[in-house]
């Protein structure tokens, strides 16, 4: 593989972590902010899923770093649930990528509800926060998406030829 092949597969990857940062900061209109899907969290399950040689936990925690940056959270604790979430994915992708994508959608959803519970506890240690139940419905809708999301990023790799 060319270095200029290399090259423009990493521009296409952090391209579509850009584009789901944007989407993941774009608003809501306050009574659907609990329905928001978490579109940095899928985009990375998929790249971890086709290919877990170029993003990893590393790349994980950098993603939750600037997510945390672009919302005004407190620092790390994205970071430190994307990771968490991404070693998952990442420690058994080969049993995963062989599953049905309604079973990689209803485990993914179970990771997205982990996840929030995780940034839940990390924002309870910091600040004196309630947690909302209301947020647990991002699962189902990732849940939802995920399927439609896997088969457009898996067009996208195939058409750019990203390995």
């Amino acid at each position: 593989m060319s270095s200029s092949h290399l090259m423009r597969g990493r521009i296409i990857i952090w391209l579509s972590f850009l584009i789901a940062l944007t989407l993941q900061a774009a608003p809501w209109p306050g009574t659907l902010e609990v329905l928001r899907p978490s579109w940095i969290i899928l985009v990375t399950f998929y790249w971890v899923l086709a290919l877990p040689h170029r993003v990893n936990v590393g790349t994980a925690m950098l993603l939750g770093i600037l997510w945390d940056l672009l919302l005004g959270t407190t620092l790390g604790i994205r970071g430190m649930t994307m990771a968490i979430l991404v070693y998952l994915v990442a420690a058994n992708f080969k049993v995963l990528r062989n599953l049905a994508l309604w079973q990689q959608a209803a485990i993914f959803s179970g990771l997205t509800l982990l996840g929030k519970l995780l940034e839940f506890m990390g924002e309870f240690l910091v600040h004196d926060v309630s947690f909302n139940a209301h947020f647990l419905w991002a699962g189902v809708l990732n849940f939802i998406l995920w399927p439609w999301l896997f088969l457009l990023m898996r067009r996208v790799r195939r058409h750019w030829s990203i390995r």
